[in-house]
C-alpha cells in the first residue's frame, strides 16, 4: 500500500511550511489526490487546534455563566468521554473577551500532560480509521514530534522516555496508514532561529520566547531571553533526533542550511518519486 500520510517536522524556522507546500505540489503534479495541514489549522483532522475541554461540572457551569450564548456553545461542542471538546476560535467575534479568556485556560495543550496525551492519541487513531478509507495522501505540518516534545519537554519538563512513548504512541496509531516522515535539518540553529525571529512579527518571537523560557525546561535550567531560548531548542532537536532513532515507519532528513528552494525540492522530490512513486530518482 502507498502511503496515505507524509509528516513533515523540524525545528522553528527550517523550512517546514516550505516543504509541506512543495511536497503537496510534487503529489499533485504526478496525479495524487493529496491535502496539505499546515500548524494552526482549525480543521486539522488528526490534531486540536483552539480547542478547549470541560468536564461535564465544568461545561454547565460554562454554559450558565454564558448563558446568552448556550445555544451557539451547544451547537459547537463535541461530547467526548466525561466531557465536551469546544473548538473554541470559531465560535466568531460576537463572544466576549471573558470567554475566550476561559477558554484558552482550558485548551487541550493547556491540560496537564496525561490528559493532553490521552485526547491526541485518541484523535489521531480517529484520523487513521478515517484516512484508511480515503485514496488521498494527508500532509502534515509539525504535529507528530513537534507538538508532543514542545508540550512534553517544553512545557511540562518531562523526561525523554515520556516524549518517545507519546510520539510513539502516535507512531502505532497511523502505522495502517504507511506513513513517511520528512525531517527538515539546519546546521545552524542559532541562525535559523534569528532569521525566523527577522521574517516574522515581533508578537510572534515574544511569545515563542516567553513560551520556552518561563516554564518547563527553560525554568528547570535557568534560561531566559533569545539566547536562552536557542539553547532550548538545540536541547530539542537533541530529543527529537533521540526519537527519530526510534521511529520504524520510513523517514528520511532532508537538510535545509542553504534555503535553496529549488536544490530542496530536488532532494524531497528524490524521496517521494522513490518511495512512494516508485518511479527513478531525479539527476
Amino acid at each position: 500500500m502507498h502511503t496515505k500520510l507524509i509528516l513533515i517536522e523540524g525545528l522553528p524556522g527550517s523550512g517546514k511550511s516550505t516543504t509541506a507546500r512543495l511536497a503537496y505540489d510534487v503529489l499533485r503534479q504526478n496525479g495524487i489526490d493529496a491535502e496539505v495541514y499546515y500548524e494552526g489549522d482549525l480543521d486539522h483532522p488528526a490534531d486540536y487546534e483552539s480547542v478547549a475541554f470541560f468536564t461535564n461540572d465544568e461545561w454547565q457551569l460554562l454554559l450558565e455563566e454564558f448563558s446568552p450564548f448556550r445555544d451557539q456553545l451547544s451547537e459547537k461542542s463535541i461530547s467526548q468521554d466525561n466531557g465536551f471538546l469546544l473548538p473554541y476560535k470559531k465560535l466568531g467575534s460576537d463572544m466576549p473577551d471573558i470567554f475566550y479568556e476561559k477558554a484558552s485556560k482550558h485548551d487541550i495543550y493547556e491540560l496537564q500532560l496525561e490528559q493532553n496525551i490521552q485526547l491526541i492519541t485518541q484523535k489521531w487513531a480517529t484520523f487513521a480509521r478515517q484516512a484508511e478509507n480515503s485514496n488521498k495522501v494527508h500532509i502534515f505540518e509539525c504535529c507528530f514530534i513537534q507538538n508532543p516534545v514542545t508540550v512534553g519537554m517544553i512545557k511540562y519538563g518531562a523526561p525523554q522516555t515520556k516524549l518517545l512513548d507519546y510520539v510513539l504512541a502516535l507512531e502505532n496509531s497511523v502505522k495502517k496508514l504507511n506513513p513517511m516522515l520528512i525531517y527538515i535539518n539546519q546546521d545552524n540553529i542559532d541562525y535559523s532561529f534569528k532569521r525566523a525571529i527577522k521574517e516574522r512579527p515581533k508578537s510572534w518571537s515574544e511569545g515563542f520566547i516567553h513560551y520556552y523560557t518561563r516554564q518547563g525546561y527553560g525554568k528547570q535550567n535557568h534560561l531566559s531571553g533569545e539566547e536562552g531560548t536557542i539553547k532550548i531548542l538545540k536541547a530539542r532537536r537533541q530529543a527529537e533526533e533521540e526519537i527519530l532513532k526510534k521511529l520504524t515507519i520510513r523517514k528520511t532528513i532532508i537538510n535545509n542550511t542553504a534555503y535553496d528552494e529549488h536544490s530542496h525540492k530536488i532532494a524531497l522530490e528524490n524521496f517521494l518519486i522513490n518511495t512512494l512513486l516508485g518511479k527513478e530518482m531525479i539527476k
